[in-house]
């Protein structure tokens, strides 16, 4: 078979005439006029250097606000709301209450020998709680009941 330098059925080869519009010309978007230049308050104006400003002693830290992270079975990137550090959470596993309700309701059912021990090695059926692993701090759980 020898190749041809022809294009594919309903392509051209020659370019596009010309490039697409910009975001602002597509969107119908106005350009700026010209830079803003901020003017200064007059005289008097709270905000002016020369008006006198009221000076707290004790003034508050800023609030640092972090988001609400979902939290799953596995292990979370976050920041911790705490200790403000970039983590990983560490995580811990517990049986829940349908562990222990399976394994009540299979040793009523006749299989006591070791069959009611199933629920408490099944994933689905556990608690996943999250602490900082940087202070220790409890952050949540992940709760299968």
């Amino acid at each position: 078979m020898s190749k041809s330098n022809q294009a594919p059925i309903g392509f051209s080869a020659a370019p596009p005439p010309s490039a697409p519009p910009s975001y602002a010309q597509a969107m119908g978007g106005v350009p700026p006029q010209a830079p803003y230049y901020p003017q200064p308050a007059p005289p008097g104006v709270y905000g002016h250097p020369d008006t006198q400003q009221p000076f707290l002693k004790d003034q508050a830290r800023p609030t640092i606000v972090t988001t609400i992270v979902p939290l799953g079975r596995q292990s979370t990137h976050m920041i911790c709301p705490h200790c403000q550090a970039e983590i990983n959470t560490a995580t811990k596993t517990a049986p829940s209450r349908t562990a222990w309700l399976a394994s009540l309701l299979i040793c009523l059912l006749g299989c006591p020998l070791g069959c009611c021990l199933i629920p408490f090695c099944m994933d689905d059926c556990m608690n996943t709680e999250h602490n900082c692993p940087n202070c220790k701090a409890y952050l949540g759980q992940h709760a299968r009941n």
